[in-house]
């Protein structure tokens, strides 16, 4: 079979015309001070903002199902919970229990959630 350059052998350049090396990018990032360090920051606030969102979630849920609130762990889940969305308790005065605690404890988490994730995106780019 004869070879009418149509196949590459080079591992860096596999296809004709393919001449980007993404290994030059990394190693661009490395030498500037970015790279590692800023998707490592990144990856905590967007871990930092996943771990609220759950605590607050985890929170509505327990009390739409009910939870046993002398239970040691649903009481340390109201706590972090109750720490976390301190800053937006009472926005919403509704006369349903229920809703008022879905509404008071989901809002700082999708707040939360838009924040860290965006946060860690923009980090990611520089």
């Amino acid at each position: 079979m004869a070879d009418n350059g149509q196949y590459n052998n080079n591992a860096h350049h596999p296809y004709p015309g393919n001449s980007f090396d993404h290994s030059d990018v990394d190693r661009r990032r490395a030498r500037n001070g970015r790279g590692m360090g800023a998707n490592r920051t990144a990856l905590v606030i967007h871990s930092l903002a996943d771990i609220a969102a759950i605590f607050l979630g985890l929170w509505i849920l327990l009390y739409m199902l009910d939870a046993n609130q002398a239970n040691v762990f649903v009481d340390f889940v109201h706590g972090v919970a109750d720490w976390l969305a301190g800053w937006s308790q009472d926005i919403f005065t509704m006369d349903t229990e229920g809703v008022r605690v879905f509404l008071n404890y989901a809002l700082p988490a999708v707040i939360y959630l838009a924040i860290g994730h965006g946060a860690a995106a923009w980090i990611r780019r520089l």
